[in-house]
């Protein structure tokens, strides 16, 4: 539109030069100008059109960016769940299952283990070092519900043995024993030594310090009893 009106006016200065009696020279001076200012016209777009044109790839960038950002987005939370699936699998496979009880029991019986026993031979008491096997278990379960009170007898000028009045778990094994050993003999007597033997036990204990354990014992029958510290 704008340019049909710039022709016109351009063919009206032409005509109007000629009318007035303008000479050749003028005259092609005024359609030089025109043809200058048609030519700027065309080669220099509407401020309207660049403004479209600029909202055009603006429009365009923010599409790109969004599609961008979507797709990072998207890429970023493949990652992350690709990467905590795999710590999961990692983790499951690093801790094994625990059930419910086994942590708290296995802590109550580091908390309770027992590792000595009084034994007390008429007024004297004395400590043994318990050995660790299924028969001292046993044993320290029936002391934990009460001190166990045993009537032994002398046998051979060695040992003293009297009934535990139950059978404990054996693991016996053929042993020579010393002064102060504590043996449990054919699963259901207890046997306290002051000189040597050689048979098959199951050990339980030793007597820490020996001062005084042969005499306390003596000769005859003595009554021992068993509790825990």
């Amino acid at each position: 539109m704008k340019k049909c009106c710039i022709l016109l006016c351009l063919m009206a200065v032409v005509f109007s030069s000629a009318a007035c009696g303008k000479n050749d020279t003028q005259a092609r001076a005024s359609v030089s100008e025109a043809e200058s200012s048609v030519a700027k016209s065309i080669s220099q777009p509407d401020a309207t059109e660049r403004l479209e044109t600029v909202d055009v790839s603006s429009a365009d960038m923010d599409s790109t960016e969004t599609v961008s950002e979507t797709m990072t987005e998207s890429a970023v939370s493949d990652v992350t769940e690709n990467t905590t699936e795999s710590a999961v699998m990692s983790g499951a496979e690093a801790v094994p299952e625990t059930e419910p009880g086994e942590t708290a029991i296995r802590n109550n019986t580091e908390e309770n283990e027992v590792t000595n026993m009084n034994v007390q031979v008429g007024d004297v008491v004395f400590s043994a070092t318990l050995e660790e096997n299924e028969a001292v278990s046993g044993l320290v379960e029936m002391m934990r519900e009460s001190p166990v009170v045993i009537q032994m007898s002398d046998y051979s000028g060695f040992e003293k043995v009297g009934p535990l009045g139950t059978s404990l778990p054996t693991s016996n094994s053929q042993t020579t024993t010393q002064a102060g050993d504590i043996v449990l003999y054919n699963g259901n007597q207890i046997v306290i030594f002051y000189g040597s033997n050689f048979w098959s036990y199951t050990r339980l204990g030793h007597i820490d310090n020996l001062t005084g354990w042969e005499e306390a014992l003596g000769s005859g029958d003595v009554t021992v009893t068993f509790s825990l510290e």
